[in-house]
């Protein structure tokens, strides 16, 4: 019986600590957004690409 509530002891701490790694880890927004980067490269970026005409004084 005592090996019993031991191993649901051990079990609940082990699950807290799992629900508190896994709100830290949203908080600290590890979920963001995997799948942007991959598509970031096939955007068009035509504005950033031209050169901007310097005025001199």
């Amino acid at each position: 019986m005592y090996s019993t509530f031991f191993l649901i002891g051990i079990g609940f701490f082990i699950s807290l600590a799992a629900w508190f790694l896994f709100i830290w880890a949203v908080k600290s927004e590890q979920f963001d957004d995997p799948e942007a980067p991959k598509y970031r490269m096939l955007d068009d970026d035509d504005e950033a690409a031209k050169p901007t005409k310097n005025k001199k004084p």
